[in-house]
């Protein structure tokens, strides 16, 4: 039978030996519960990073190593080079509130001001003026408190709360410079189909369209024309099986509207845009709960997906990096056994094929230049 607990129930193990011992009882009859991978990924939480000392090689090589062990945390590429670390929980199901910066320069980590809410399983998002928007996730219950870092001073401070407490939920900067938050689980491990507006001027959250199908453990990427491509993940319905479905948010308009479905259902993925502007959507859990090692390529000039080759190794929970290269590198996550993976590997995007262009036989008429509506900053 196919099941999964969520994230919540990981952090909610620390919180008393009653709710431990429903938990192996769950996992006992539901062989995809998150507590089967969340037991794995306690195991081995660790502080130590490895940094790829070759790509052409694809070998690892050991770099310094964080204060504080975690996962469920989020990552942010700072304008200064810098990568920032917050919260998550510890090998204790602890919730974390601490923060760390790495020094790509040096390979070390320092410890930066810590969060004023300690939490996991939240979103962090770069916002147009290098602050880092942290949004939501879970401490004892799922918040709906956010807050700001300010790279210049190291601190965090309390910005406008979320209307709906959410955890698992996915954030995108659009290109005016708002932040929107979609789906998700809230308190009660609903699966959420609603969604937000963060704007950073007035500090405040605002709701916006819904989207058709709710979902959690899904991704959003921000594409080329300004819309925001949402894609598979968990369905609302129990026990939150995996979809193939997928959305486009415009926000000219706040309204989301269905384009084409993935070939194969899948959450735990990764998403990427591309240099060519198709969104790479790669590996994550299939309709079986087992990782998976396929691969889509989503083409909004048609709206519809392609096979594109597949990972060598099936993976989930991983994380998906374009580089300047326009290569992708998808490193971790889960392998096909359920345990942390340290493998990485790279996707080389396929070149477009040239489209011939026909030789007018009659001088063209020219035609006036359109009027592009200016983008509000």
């Amino acid at each position: 039978m196919k099941t999964r607990r969520s994230q919540t129930t990981i952090t909610n193990l620390r919180w008393g030996a009653f709710v431990f011992i429903l938990l192996i009882l769950v996992i006992q009859v539901m062989p995809r519960a998150w507590g089967q991978r969340g037991q794995r990924v306690t195991s081995k939480s660790t502080s130590s990073v490895e940094a790829p000392s070759s790509l052409d090689g694809g070998s690892w090589s050991v770099t310094g190593s964080l204060n504080t062990a975690r996962y469920l945390h989020t990552v942010t590429l700072l304008p200064n080079g810098m990568v920032l670390v917050a919260g998550g929980l510890d090998s204790n199901f602890s919730v974390l509130a601490s923060a760390e910066l790495y020094d790509p320069a040096t390979g070390t980590w320092t410890a930066t001001g810590s969060l004023n809410t300690a939490r996991t399983s939240h979103t962090a998002t770069l916002m147009s003026n290098g602050t880092v928007l942290i949004a939501g996730g879970r401490s004892i219950e799922a918040l709906a408190s956010a807050e700001l870092y300010d790279p210049a001073t190291g601190t965090w401070t309390v910005t406008g709360s979320l209307n709906t407490a959410r955890e698992s939920h996915t954030t995108a900067l659009l290109s005016n410079g708002m932040v929107l938050v979609a789906g998700g689980y809230d308190s009660m491990t609903h699966v959420l189909a609603s969604a937000e507006l963060y704007d950073p001027v007035s500090g405040s959250w605002t709701f916006t369209g819904s989207l058709n199908n709710g979902r959690s453990a899904n991704t959003a990427t921000l594409l080329h024309d300004g819309k925001v491509l949402v894609a598979a993940g968990d369905d609302i319905t129990f026990p939150s099986p995996p979809i193939a479905s997928a959305e486009l948010y415009d926000p000219e308009s706040g309204t989301w509207t269905f384009t084409g479905s993935l070939n194969t259902a899948r959450d735990l993925h990764s998403a990427t845009l591309l240099t060519n502007g198709m969104v790479l959507v790669a590996a994550g859990a299939d309709i079986s709960g087992n990782p998976t090692a396929s691969a889509e390529l989503y083409n909004p000039a048609t709206g519809s997906w392609s096979v594109t080759g597949s990972l060598n190794a099936a993976r989930e929970l991983h994380s998906a990096t374009l580089l300047a290269n326009g290569m992708v590198l998808a490193v971790g996550g889960f392998d096909s056994n359920f345990d942390v993976s340290p493998s990485a590997e790279l996707y080389n995007a396929p070149a477009p094929s040239p489209t011939p262009t026909a030789t007018p036989r009659v001088t063209p008429r020219p035609r006036p230049t359109p009027h592009i509506r200016p983008t509000p900053p």
